[in-house]
């Protein structure tokens, strides 16, 4: 079978070991997110960045959905969703002749540049593939390049829920730092489940148009993602941050092998997993825009960041705002078959410092400079938090 990216199946998951990596190569790279980086690189000067309007987001999905073969769609009750630095974001209400009732459905839309760019394909085919292993919204439609709407997007079913107690104590940006109280009881087994499920999902026996895979016993998994975050910070570059640096030549000579590689969500924590606040049961796990297949520690130290949590009121840190760390790591272990390696977690959990700290000082810097996102004031403060994970990364280098 032959993915549109010309790679066919049996290239991306061989039945032997290539040779080994050169961990200076920084050309080794997932076909597809070079794709998405050559894109970017391309529009960048294209911009500023218009923030659309209700009315033209009703044309745009008219016009789309039309191509799409629905009988004359009606596009109503648009509404800019709030938060989200990545995407831009619209509520809205289709009805067309092939349906009686109207629905209620998601647009999530590419500005030309945001923190983190990302492939609406592999986030459609990601959800698509896992959606009777663990709740996630439908996807309807995507348009990977944005060739008919003109903007990469993906239409997903409207889904109930919220991420985080509509009366909390403390709130943060995107859930981030919220205190989950009393729902932490029923939240922390699922999440759990939601990690250990992902982890579990079978991969191999699936086709995939917009994944590759990294074989086998090499440090490819690793690799793929320094490369990945190092070709974001140098095409985004604003000022040289020598810590940065340092982290890069590091991950690149402390690369761990990966035995199994794995499903990985990629952004597995507090604000992306939606929930009935009545019952507490889980309604969809979100944001698969970073989702890849890889070494399932990256995941397990995503979550365990500080800005990712929060602290009970004994000053005991909660990872996603649910459990203690060893507990988390026990309960995951149990759930999933995992044995979880301290010093690739260490591994891990620098790279997800440097991710992090590319991002907020690389990659929102720049969209917000050349005005190319729809949320420059959210962009700008991001860059504040580039300072936390530089901190990250020079303790967890010295603890090391």
């Amino acid at each position: 079978m032959m993915a549109d990216n010309g790679i066919t199946l049996s290239d991306r998951f061989p039945p032997t070991a290539p040779a080994p990596v050169d961990l200076w190569d920084r050309d080794e790279i997932e076909p597809r997110i070079r794709h998405v980086l050559d894109r970017t690189l391309r529009l960048r000067s294209s911009g500023p960045y218009r923030p659309k309007s209700a009315p033209e987001v009703a044309a745009m999905l008219g016009n789309f959905l039309t191509a799409r073969g629905l009988d004359r769609p009606v596009i109503t009750e648009v509404e800019r969703m709030a938060g989200g630095a990545s995407k831009e974001q619209f509520a809205f209400t289709l009805r067309h002749a092939g349906r009686q009732a109207p629905e209620r459905l998601i647009l999530r839309m590419d500005p030309l540049e945001a923190i983190s760019q990302t492939c609406r394909g592999r986030e459609a085919e990601v959800q698509q593939k896992i959606a009777g292993t663990l709740p996630v919204a439908k996807v309807r439609h995507v348009d990977a390049d944005g060739d008919v709407l003109g903007q990469p997007a993906v239409i997903l079913d409207f889904v109930h829920g919220v991420t985080e107690p509509t009366v909390s104590s403390g709130k943060g940006v995107s859930g981030m730092g919220s205190h989950l109280g009393d729902l932490a009881a029923s939240l922390a087994p699922q999440y759990i489940h939601a990690l250990a499920a992902t982890h579990r999902f079978d991969w191999r026996a699936q086709d995939w148009t917009f994944f590759a895979a990294p074989p086998p016993g090499t440090l490819q998994a690793a690799i793929w993602q320094v490369n990945w975050w190092s070709r974001v910070w140098w095409d985004c570059l604003v000022e040289p941050v020598p810590i940065v640096t340092l982290a890069e030549r590091w991950l690149r000579e402390n690369a761990p092998v990966c035995e199994a590689p794995m499903l990985v969500h990629g952004d597995l924590r507090m604000g992306n997993f939606m929930f009935e606040e009545a019952s507490g049961t889980f309604t969809a796990i979100l944001d698969w825009e970073l989702a890849h297949i890889g070494d399932f520690h990256e995941d397990i130290a995503w979550t365990m960041q500080k800005l990712f949590g929060s602290w009970r009121e004994d000053g005991v840190f909660l990872v996603s705002g649910l459990l203690p760390r060893q507990q988390f790591v026990e309960h995951y272990q149990q759930a999933s078959g995992n044995i979880i390696d301290p010093v690739r977690l260490r591994y891990y959990e620098v790279l997800n410092a440097y991710k992090c700290a590319v991002m907020d000082l690389g990659q929102a810097m720049r969209a917000s400079i050349e005005g190319n996102n729809h949320q420059e004031v959210v962009l700008t403060w991001l860059g504040s938090a580039g300072a936390v994970f530089l901190g990250d990364i020079v303790r967890l280098l010295r603890e090391g």
